[in-house]
């Protein structure tokens, strides 16, 4: 005979796997700073999938870039956090800046998914970044964690030996890369970056010379 005990924690159990999956789309990066591309492509990938949130999450220390060229990431989240502040889909996810040191996408969803398993999670990447994917830390067991959405790109390939989900998303040719380098040149950066975003770097002197 079940105890009462014993009775609650199997209906309880039945009750949560019943429960519909929070469908979540990861947006990684180092944004150095954030620009328009990035809140398009959040934006349209939320939308045709249905996602409840897009996060924003910033590199500790990217494992593929220069960290003499990535400045403070307490700027990072700040300029992260003033680029979404008017959009209600859009968060701030700041395991790997907690975490610090190198940002291994593996390790930061497994640490994930370990404290939110009701979470479904949607990894957002370029289609440029798709054909690199067999590059990626244990790609094969994150695969497991994550369910890969690729922007497609023209002249890439909508394939991969991973699963991928495609979205159409418009074009935008900004980088970050060109952003700070036009503000160490002394150049505008309107309509390339969301107001606030610049106005952060203004007031903080970011970028003035090249970084």
């Amino acid at each position: 005979m079940q105890t009462v005990n014993q009775t609650a924690t199997k209906v309880l159990a039945e009750v949560v796997t019943d429960m519909p999956h929070k469908r979540v789309g990861i947006l990684g990066g180092t944004f150095n700073p954030p620009h328009l591309g990035h809140l398009i492509m959040a934006e349209q990938v939320g939308d045709q999938l249905g996602l409840d949130e897009v996060r924003f999450m910033p590199d500790a220390q990217p494992p593929h870039v220069d960290e003499k060229k990535t400045i403070a990431a307490i700027d990072r989240e700040h300029m992260v956090e003033r680029a979404i502040a008017d959009n209600p889909r859009f968060k701030l996810e700041t395991t790997e800046l907690k975490r610090g040191g190198k940002s291994y996408t593996y390790d930061t969803m497994k640490a994930l998914k370990a404290q939110h398993p009701e979470i479904q999670y949607y990894f957002i990447i370029g289609g440029d970044m798709v054909d690199y994917l067999h590059t990626w830390y244990r790609i094969d067991d994150l695969v497991k964690l994550v369910t890969f959405v690729g922007i497609k790109r023209t002249k890439y390939p909508t394939t991969s030996k991973y699963p991928v989900i495609w979205v159409d998303a418009p074009v935008v040719d900004i980088s970050s890369t060109q952003i700070r380098q036009k503000i160490s040149h002394g150049h505008s950066v309107r309509y390339l970056v969301p107001d606030a975003v610049a106005d952060y770097i203004k007031e903080h002197h970011l970028y003035e010379q090249s970084h």
